[in-house]
C-alpha cells in the first residue's frame, strides 16, 4: 500500500496567502479617484508580432494623483499603445504628446464608486471562497489520514484547530484589505 502523503500546514497557508495575493491583485486593478501605475497593468499592446504587456514597452509613471504619464520606448508603437488603452474598458481618453501619452483620470461619480465597491465585495467574496476550500481540502485530508489510522484522533482535532485557525486569519486579512479599498473608493 502506498504511503499517504502527510499534513503539511504550510503548504495549506500557502494556498491560502494565494488567494489574498490574488485578491489584492484584483483591487489594484479597480479604479478609484486617483492614479496608480497597477491600474494599466491588465493592458496588453500589440507589438513586434506579439501581444506584450504596456509596462514591456513603456515606462508608466504617476506624476500628480490624478494622472498617469506613459513614455513609450518605441515611437512606432505609440499608436498600438493608445489603441491597446481606449480598447481596454478602463473608460480613460489618452492624449499623445510624441511619445509620451498622458492619462487623466476623470472625477468617479457616487454612482459609480458604489458600483466599485460592489465589485471589491464580489472580489473579496471569491478569495473567502477559495480559503474555504483550501480549508475544506485540508480537513479532507486529516479526516482521510485518520480514517487509515495514519493519524491519531487528538493529533487529528489539533490539526483541525490549526487549519481552522489559518482559515479565521485569512479571512480577517481579508475582511481588512477589503475595508481598506472600500476607504479608498469612497474617499471624494
Amino acid at each position: 500500500m502506498a504511503q499517504p502523503t502527510p499534513f503539511d500546514s504550510k503548504e495549506i497557508k500557502r494556498r491560502m496567502h494565494g488567494a489574498v495575493d490574488a485578491l489584492k491583485h484584483d483591487f489594484g486593478g479597480l479604479r478609484t479617484g486617483r492614479a496608480a501605475v497597477s491600474l494599466v497593468d491588465p493592458i496588453h499592446v500589440d507589438a513586434y508580432g506579439a501581444s506584450m504587456p504596456l509596462n514591456q514597452v513603456a515606462t508608466v509613471t504617476v506624476p500628480e494623483p490624478r494622472m498617469l504619464s506613459i513614455q513609450v520606448w518605441d515611437r512606432g508603437l505609440v499608436i498600438a499603445v493608445e489603441k491597446a488603452i481606449r480598447a481596454s474598458n478602463l473608460g480613460l481618453n489618452p492624449q499623445t504628446e510624441g511619445q509620451v501619452i498622458r492619462l487623466r483620470m476623470p472625477d468617479l461619480t457616487q454612482d459609480r464608486r458604489k458600483e466599485l465597491v460592489k465589485v471589491a465585495h464580489q472580489y473579496a467574496e471569491k478569495a473567502r471562497v477559495a480559503v474555504r476550500n483550501v480549508r475544506r481540502d485540508g480537513m479532507d485530508h486529516l479526516k482521510s489520514l485518520e480514517k487509515d489510522h495514519h493519524m491519531g484522533e487528538d493529533e487529528h482535532r489539533t490539526k483541525s484547530d490549526e487549519v481552522q485557525k489559518m482559515t479565521d486569519e485569512t479571512i480577517k486579512e481579508i475582511d481588512a484589505a477589503l475595508k481598506v479599498k472600500e476607504a479608498e473608493i469612497m474617499q471624494v
